[in-house]
């Protein structure tokens, strides 16, 4: 029997005392821990997923495809190694919603187990404004669920699952503060993720010899008994580069890609609050600037705003509309002296998005940490042309032909050509020189 029992506003009670001992896990003595192949009776895994709990490595890099099940089995496996060492478990996430979606199965676990547990959620960690989520095992064995940061990445001993490792931010920054800790206490680390591109920590762990490797991809997945249909999620993704790396564990180079994900993530902010209407926008006192991508046809209407804040501009509003009326979606409404219409020649597009990049690569932008805005800005390419001119272009997918990026462009460029009053100085008549060619 699980239930839950409410001792105080932080702790709550995920099974009876007995459930315990129905596991053989003792306070005292963690020699009758739960073994895998046991673990394995009561929580169905596939063999792929029972060759990753099993697994008796202290360093393990595993890319697994989309939907074959990397969080459900990694946290089992962390939550018997816990118990089997005696050691606090630290899960490091992208965000706070993945920390708490992790833990969730983590919990999951623990009741279909019949492990007690008392959990902890509203707890932060220790001197940042980061949520805590804590689940503590029999034996004092505790697992700790953060969002990724240098910081927390220092603040614990104990054993590390970096989830999702290829979306961290400061992903080298996280590296750097948890291998020497772990090396000195005999520490044993699990990194999991799905591709995204080569420029970041998790590729460069494919090639590091200290860790055993788990490579499955859908159709091998789907080989060993995932009930996933394989023609279905190529044909829903609509787009073969995206169905490559998400599915195929592919690493494509992003030497083509205009913002690689790295350098859009360090833009990205979870934190950041956005402005549901444009009547609560039309109370922010700081300057604004508002771009306007327009889809006349299949594509989004996106309307992107930002605010000046000191040198940098930050996302404070981002509107999409779909089949909207031309005539509804631009001028007409606001007026030719406060929209400026921009025919997007291709100078101009190489000029508005340079801008954008510029402030990418100085990180003075904020955007949303979103995976619709990353994937739209990232899908943007640069090419050169037989003629030797510079190229950007986007496929269409999803409804977005590059949308979000474009309207973001077209923002910075409001904020960069922001017009003033007219200013004018008299002087005396021009003298011209009679010299020269005329």
């Amino acid at each position: 029997m699980a239930g839950h029992m409410k001792r105080d506003a932080s702790l709550k009670r995920d099974a009876s005392p007995s459930a315990v001992s129905c596991c053989g896990v003792g306070e005292a003595n963690r020699r009758d821990a739960i073994e895998p192949a046991r673990c394995a009776e009561i929580v169905p895994l596939l063999p792929y997923q029972r060759e990753d709990v099993e697994s008796e490595s202290r360093f393990r890099w595993n890319c697994w495809s989309r939907q074959t099940g990397k969080s459900f089995t990694k946290s089992l496996r962390r939550i018997l190694r816990g118990l089997a060492r005696g050691r606090t478990q630290i899960f490091l996430s992208a965000g706070e919603r993945q920390s708490r979606e992790l833990m969730a199965k983590a919990r999951r676990h623990c009741q279909a187990l019949k492990i007690a547990t008392d959990y902890y959620d509203n707890r932060f960690f220790k001197g940042l404004s980061i949520k805590q989520l804590e689940i503590v095992l029999p034996g004092n064995v505790r697992i700790i669920g953060l969002p990724a940061n240098p910081e927390t990445a220092r603040g614990y001993t104990g054993d590390v699952f970096l989830d999702e490792f290829a979306m961290h931010r400061e992903d080298r920054e996280i590296w750097g503060a948890i291998l020497p800790s772990l090396l000195r206490g005999d520490g044993e680390l699990d990194v999991a993720s799905t591709p995204k591109g080569r420029s970041n920590m998790f590729f460069q762990l494919s090639h590091n010899d200290r860790f055993s490797k788990s490579i499955v991809t859908l159709p091998e997945a789907i080989a060993q008994g995932l009930d996933v249909d394989a023609a279905e999620m190529r044909r829903a993704m609509n787009d073969d580069t995206l169905y490559r790396q998400e599915f195929l564990c592919q690493f494509l180079d992003e030497t083509t890609a205009f913002l690689t994900y790295e350098r859009i993530a360090c833009c990205a902010d979870p934190a950041l609050v956005l402005y549901d209407t444009p009547a609560e926008l039309s109370r922010d006192t700081r300057e604004l600037f508002v771009g306007v991508d327009i889809g006349r046809y299949r594509d989004l209407t996106v309307a992107w705003v930002l605010a000046r804040e000191g040198d940098a501009l930050v996302t404070v509003g981002l509107f999409e509309l779909a089949a909207a009326p031309f005539r509804e979606q631009a001028v007409e409404e606001f007026g030719g002296h406060r929209v400026e219409a921009v025919q997007l020649t291709l100078a101009l597009k190489s000029q508005m998005a340079s801008a954008l990049r510029i402030l990418v690569e100085a990180q003075r932008i904020r955007i949303p940490d979103d995976a619709r805005i990353r994937d739209d800005w990232h899908s943007v390419e640069r090419s050169v042309t037989s003629s030797g001119h510079f190229k950007l272009s986007a496929p269409r997918r999803e409804g977005s032909h590059a949308d979000r990026f474009w309207a973001a462009a077209l923002a910075v460029h409001a904020a960069d050509t922001a017009r003033g009053p007219a200013e004018h100085m008299t002087t005396s008549p021009l003298q011209f020189a009679r010299a020269g060619t005329w």
